[in-house]
């Protein structure tokens, strides 16, 4: 059986052809979503160190866990599949200098509106009353939203991530809902 080109292949393909051990497609997956999750860390963690180890750790579950994606999913989401690893390698992160340590000052979690891909995906994709709504959340409640449904997190995930106490987390999501449900009406 003759392989597409890489450069042609979708990142699911990827997925799939580094489950059965294809360096080369695993190779290419990375060049191609390593740039992008980098920049959603940054977002996330001010600290090169942090973010460094968790692109590390993020790629070395993907080699090991390939498996599981292709085994679940023919046609899945790799690239969210892909945040979601990351985004759970990152509150781990968190959650060890937590325990060691006090975080130095240098890392800081971003919850200031910033225009970014996610975002303006959300603004294009979803009808004006929508996109309108989740602009017009409080930045705090859009952050929980975020991380909640964008990224896939628990609420504790989103808790260790944001570095709040994880009732707050809860009802910071429910006034966001019922934030929404108000604009939608």
């Amino acid at each position: 059986m003759r392989h597409q080109p890489l450069q042609d292949a979708d990142e699911a393909h990827l997925v799939r052809r580094t489950a059965k051990g294809d360096r080369a497609a695993f190779e290419e997956l990375y060049r191609r979503t390593s740039p992008w999750l980098a920049v959603r860390l940054r977002r996330r963690c001010a600290d090169e160190q942090i973010v460094a180890e968790v692109m590390q750790e993020t790629y070395l579950a993907v080699w090991r866990a390939a498996e599981s994606f292709a085994g679940t999913a023919t046609d899945g989401n790799a690239v969210g599949w892909l945040w979601t690893i990351a985004a759970r390698r990152l509150v781990d992160a968190f959650r060890r200098r937590a325990h060691h340590a006090q975080p130095p000052p240098e890392v800081a979690l971003d919850v200031t509106p910033v225009a970014a891909a996610e975002d303006e995906l959300l603004a294009t994709s979803m009808d004006d009353d929508v996109g309108t709504a989740l602009r017009d959340l409080a930045p705090e409640l859009r952050a929980v939203l975020q991380a909640m449904v964008l990224d896939g997190l628990t609420v504790r995930e989103t808790a260790v991530l944001l570095g709040l106490p994880e009732g707050t987390v809860k009802t910071r999501a429910r006034r966001a809902r019922i934030a929404m449900r108000e604009a939608l009406s």
